[in-house]
């Protein structure tokens, strides 16, 4: 599965105006929840792993993380993302002690935990590119992410 079928302007937040991970988490549920992406049951996921194995990634200027949780949760694959306006802190996954600014989230939704791996490596590669991570903070629509993301990847081919 590739992240281009996984990501689409329905479940993208541009600019969200929030000050917590729990108000970025609940955003980002409420869209996969009315969409048919996840139960009920993904928001309590979410939390619980982000506390037990926290997924901020220092990348510099552009920190993001990677909330994800177990597959049961999930009724079809999928990635939400948001960009914030301000950043949020979420706990270092390099180093769990340590706070971290984050202003990408990309909350996965898979329903394989085997698709959990992959998903990860192909993000990871897709995040050491930070003009790709700058134009996704400057887009004005989610229209905008999706063709940002699907031309980087094109051009990785």
């Amino acid at each position: 599965m590739e992240i281009s079928e996984l990501i689409n302007e329905e479940l993208i937040i541009v600019n969200a105006k929030v000050t917590s991970q729990k108000e970025i988490f609940e955003m980002l549920f409420k869209k996969l929840l009315n969409n048919g992406y996840v139960r009920e049951s993904f928001l309590v996921g979410i939390m619980s792993r982000e506390k037990a194995f926290p997924t901020g990634l220092f990348l510099g200027s552009n920190n993001i993380a990677i909330p994800h949780t177990d597959a049961k949760h999930v009724i079809k694959p999928a990635i939400a993302l948001a960009t914030l306006e301000k950043p949020v802190i979420f706990k270092n996954m390099a180093n769990p002690v340590e706070d971290l600014p984050v202003n990408i989230v990309f909350m996965l939704a898979l329903n394989s935990p085997h698709a959990q791996v992959n998903m990860l490596q192909q993000l990871v590669s897709l995040f050491q590119n930070n003009i790709l991570l700058q134009k996704i903070l400057e887009a004005e629509g989610g229209d905008e992410i999706v063709r940002v993301i699907d031309d980087c990847l094109k051009m990785k081919k």
